[in-house]
């Protein structure tokens, strides 16, 4: 019996075409291939929550080994019924007791659901790249960052943050962008992992968010050119890793530049977490 994973999706489907169309993947797309990437045979199944998609009738959360949430454009605080049809599912999802996990708009999600507050960055957020993530003691030694560097930097975007933690929670990161960059939240036999940033971005899809949002950045301050050199430089990098020249240009190092340890996080959450489930269930079986 291999591994099942449901996706579930918080970006509507509209986002999501408007930056496949500048040449970046899917949610679905960027899941399969991080978390592939760390164990073979996995099973997938997703859902797009945003877009009012339901399990199949016959089929219940308590099916799956783990529960990823991504990312979404969307802000909690603005309870449109995209955004409280997706509260309602993540609450389901943390009281099931199957393990989940959530970059960005699924942390933020999951604290909301469970009582949390989320906010608009007094700073702005974080375009592309965040700098110098750093483990506090908890995160340093939790089994989510296994082999990661005390302080790293990361691919993102996200212009929301966790402002005040549900009961039960852990931050195990900050930066000097949002205080809480990574959080465990544990409950009577429930485990939810996230992070801030975006441990399943390609180079080629931050290009693509950038690309398809240069406008409005344009409108807050942001150089045209200068955008237009860093969407470059990202899909140079998307095609040759190697780009030394690129590489200091933007600040990057192999936290970011090598795919293994960029999607660490996925191959930890699935040893920590999914594996140990997964062997529940054929124990059960």
């Amino acid at each position: 019996m291999v591994a099942r994973i449901l996706i579930f999706d918080g970006a509507p489907g509209r986002a999501q075409q408007a930056i496949a169309a500048h040449g970046g993947l899917t949610n679905t797309q960027m899941f399969e291939r991080a978390l592939s990437r760390h164990q073979q045979g996995l099973e997938f199944f997703s859902l797009n929550v945003a877009d009012g998609e339901r399990l199949p009738q016959g089929m219940a959360i308590g099916d799956f080994d783990g529960v990823v949430i991504t990312g979404s454009p969307l802000s909690v605080y603005k309870p449109v019924p995209a955004v409280t049809r997706q509260i309602d599912l993540a609450r389901e999802v943390f009281a099931s007791g199957v393990p989940s996990y959530g970059s960005c708009w699924g942390l933020q999600l999951m604290t909301a659901a469970l009582g949390g507050v989320v906010r608009e960055s007094p700073q702005g957020g974080e375009i592309g790249i965040a700098r110098n993530i750093t483990l506090n003691d908890g995160g340093h030694a939790h089994p989510l960052f296994a082999g990661k560097a005390r302080a790293f930097d990361a691919l993102c975007w996200h212009r929301d943050e966790v402002e005040t933690l549900p009961s039960g929670a852990t931050a195990l990161a900050s930066n000097g962008v949002s205080d809480i960059q990574a959080v465990e939240i544990a409950g009577a036999g429930s485990s939810f992992l996230g992070v801030q940033y975006h441990p399943e971005h390609t180079f080629a899809t931050t290009a693509a968010i950038m690309e398809a949002r240069i406008d409005r950045l344009v409108e807050e301050g942001f150089e045209r050119s200068l955008l237009e050199g860093v969407i470059a430089d990202l899909r140079a990098m998307e095609v040759d890793p190697g780009r030394r020249d690129i590489a200091w240009r933007l600040g990057l190092d192999k936290q970011v530049i090598d795919p293994v340890l960029r999607t660490a996080e996925f191959g930890n959450w699935l040893r920590a977490k999914v594996l140990p489930r997964r062997a529940e269930r054929l124990a059960a079986a």
